[in-house]
């Protein structure tokens, strides 16, 4: 009979879950992890059979609250801008959890327009709501999208590695004036 496992699942991942939050996945071990439960680490390994099966679980809650921030700004009057200014939140107020999620080494490197839509869970609501908000074509809308999200990812690994500090103010401003000069160009081009 296998033994009674000490930790759900559950409890399990929220430490792990704590340890990436504060400090980034790179100082998740079996050894600190057991430390946050106050145990040994045998216990983590009566519910898990690998410490990758629990940053798995830890990427997994990290995308879920990425999407809570995504969800919210999508609410916002101007979904689009709102959708930006989340993905600032999350670097300012989640900076290990935004690393871990999109400052990473990648074992195969996408395309930049496969990039999006492989990183961002939100892409086709985002894309919908360049096209409610200015009018634009699907494909005039991935293109303003694509240069507002190469933008905003600067200002956000800028705040998630404390390189440079914003306002709200500061970057709310910083995506109306690069949105802007984006659609500019289109409209002086024709490509609008």
């Amino acid at each position: 009979m296998p033994p009674k496992a000490k930790f759900t699942k559950e409890e399990i991942i929220s430490a792990a879950f704590d340890i990436v939050k504060r400090d980034g996945m790179d100082v998740l071990t079996a050894r600190s992890l057991a430390e946050e439960l106050g145990s040994s680490p045998r216990p983590i390994f009566t519910v898990f059979d690998t410490m990758e099966e629990v940053q798995t679980e830890v990427l997994a809650a990290a995308r879920s609250l990425y999407s809570q921030y995504q969800e919210r700004g999508l609410d916002e009057k101007n979904p689009f801008k709102g959708s930006g200014m989340g993905y600032l939140k999350f670097a300012t107020e989640q900076p290990k959890l935004f690393q871990l999620m999109f400052m990473k080494e990648t074992e195969s490197v996408p395309t930049i327009d496969a990039v999006l839509s492989d990183i961002e869970g939100h892409y086709g609501e985002i894309v919908k709501a360049v096209i409610d908000t200015y009018g634009f074509t699907r494909e005039t809308a991935e293109a303003v999208y694509l240069h507002a999200w190469i933008y905003t990812h600067g200002i956000a690994s800028l705040i998630a590695t404390n390189f440079c500090k914003f306002t709200e103010e500061e970057t709310s401003r910083m995506l109306d004036e690069v949105v802007g000069s984006v659609i500019k160009t289109f409209r002086t081009e024709g490509r609008i």
